[in-house]
């Protein structure tokens, strides 16, 4: 999973961003009066947010299938379950949304698939990832204009967030489509860095960089060969930010509430995760649940926004890591059971050609 002294660091550092979060949003609020509002609650619907987290899950699980079939090894979805499940509990504990992704290539390495097109896999996904969460975030921004009425700091974390999403696009993307330009720009700036003395391993850091542009120029390889396996990534990762965003929809039913439609809410969770899904904190605790308080007060009301924050975030967040966790660990423990199939000479011809590199 994740070497133990920093998988402790991390627990430990978000167990004190939630101690800290806690305690500033609700060091008001009476016990008595979340309590009330935690007895509105119809529990059927929490069960149904679940579900959408294990669709959430599920969704990228069936995008590594798709992948990793194509590159030609067959790979059970069970399995792709497991790495996703490992990849959501490792980005949960580490302080960058992407930390999961070294994990998932570990175990994919394990069970017998090279480790360049577990790179290649992960890669694929986190672009369609980042399209797809521009995509939620631009057509909820435009299409619903209910959804603007933000602070002015909610405002300023969606611009810093949807800024750097499509700096991080756009820059995969050129190295994708744009080998040559980008080789020379990071190149440049390796030995801009050098000269300045900021670079401490400049060998490293150059065969890390080759490492990288090779892992980018595989992938443009895929996409070119296959284009409508990146439209079904693509869909499967709209598909699964749309289990996401609806959590806070069926916490809303769960309260009996009623006036918002599922796509208003939707749009507003959009709008959340992107302002802050890139902020360098564990499951960004802290920002997500004061920014969910800010942005869905309208929504739940003074009374019940507090209630509904703890419960939405304990679905998609805290229940989940624990979940995760546990199914982490089996991955962990169980081992190859079985060699996963290896590409033949037929299977890494033509269209899955870079299976063999």
């Amino acid at each position: 999973m994740i070497k133990g002294k920093k998988s402790l660091l991390g627990i430990l550092f978000m167990i004190v961003l939630m101690a800290v979060t806690w305690t500033v949003l609700f060091r008001d609020k009476s016990i008595g009066l979340l309590w009330a509002g935690f007895k509105q609650i119809n529990p059927w619907f929490l069960l149904l947010g679940l579900l959408f987290m294990f669709g959430y899950v599920g969704c990228e699980a069936m995008c590594s299938h798709l992948i990793l079939g194509r590159l030609g090894h067959r790979v059970p979805y069970r399995r792709c379950l497991g790495y996703s499940f490992v990849g959501f509990y490792v980005s949960s504990i580490t302080p960058s949304a992407t930390g999961g992704q070294p994990a998932q290539i570990y175990y994919m390495n394990r069970d017998k698939i090279p480790a360049a097109c577990g790179a290649l896999n992960m890669m694929l996904i986190a672009m369609c990832y980042q399209v797809s969460s521009l995509v939620w975030g631009i057509c909820a921004w435009v299409f619903m204009p209910s959804v603007r009425n933000l602070s002015g700091s909610m405002k300023l974390l969606l611009l810093c967030g949807a800024s750097i999403m499509l700096l991080l696009t756009g820059g995969m993307a050129a190295m994708v489509f744009f080998p040559k330009l980008s080789e020379r720009i990071l190149k440049s700036g390796l030995q801009l860095l050098g000269k300045l003395h900021l670079l401490c391993k400049k060998e490293a850091a150059e065969e890390k960089l080759e490492r990288q542009l090779a892992e980018y120029a595989r992938g443009a390889a895929c996409l070119k060969q296959n284009p409508l396996l990146a439209l079904r990534v693509l869909g499967l990762c709209l598909l699964q930010q749309g289990c996401l965003f609806l959590v806070p929809w069926v916490v809303y039913l769960a309260f009996g509430l009623g006036g918002y439609s599922f796509i208003e809410i939707a749009g507003v969770q959009a709008l959340l995760t992107l302002a802050v899904c890139n902020l360098p904190l564990p499951g960004a605790v802290g920002p997500a649940e004061g920014g969910f308080v800010a942005v869905f007060g309208a929504v739940f009301g003074a009374g019940l926004v507090e209630p509904a924050m703890l419960i939405a975030r304990g679905i998609s967040f805290y229940a989940f890591l624990l979940i995760s966790f546990a199914v982490a660990v089996i991955v962990h423990v169980r081992g190859r059971s079985y060699d996963l199939a290896v590409p033949s000479v037929s299977a890494v011809s033509g269209k899955s050609s870079v299976a063999g590199l």
